[in-house]
């Protein structure tokens, strides 16, 4: 007969922390233009193909191994499982362009998370893992789990224009 202990939770798995910036050229988010587009994309504007990861669970128990004589202590085994959380998810964007990200704009974008309390470094004008960290951190509470700048976060901190509404 076996009798499961209560089951300590050892390790959850991956995507909590934010991965530093690929190096160029290899592998991180694909950059989109042109007829990879969606159709209804504004001319010249850069679309971000990018990969949520998966988020697994490990959960390590003690169970109980109770003896053929009655009389007998019970020896213990590790059972080891996981399970996902959150399956891999595909992500399409639209990005401010690479091009863009000069070191004034990636030093706007810094001060602006410095002053919403998401990034703690000192403004560098260079688009660090310490930036990607606080720009993913930023658009996760916006729905978006990318340390790739989009639009959208960029208009929400006043970095790129807004449209105007036709009037």
């Amino acid at each position: 007969m076996i009798r499961a202990a209560p089951a300590l939770l050892l390790a959850v798995a991956s995507a909590c922390a934010a991965p530093a910036p690929p190096a160029a050229g290899i592998g991180g988010p694909e950059v989109l233009r042109g007829a990879a587009v969606p159709a209804d994309a504004a001319e010249g504007s850069c679309w971000v193909r990018d990969l949520r990861p998966a988020v697994v669970e490990t959960v390590s128990e003690q169970v109980a191994v109770l003896p053929e004589d009655p009389g007998g202590a019970p020896a213990w085994r590790t059972e080891t499982r996981q399970r996902i959380i959150r399956e891999r998810e595909e992500l399409l964007f639209e990005a401010v362009c690479p091009e863009l990200l000069d070191g004034v704009l990636v030093a706007s974008l810094q001060r602006a998370l410095r002053v919403r309390g998401f990034l703690r470094g000192p403004v560098t004008g260079t688009l660090d893992a310490e930036t990607r960290a606080a720009i993913r951190r930023f658009q996760a509470l916006r729905g978006l789990d990318s340390a790739t700048l989009s639009v959208d976060a960029a208009r929400a901190l006043g970095l790129v224009a807004v449209e105007r509404m036709p009037s």
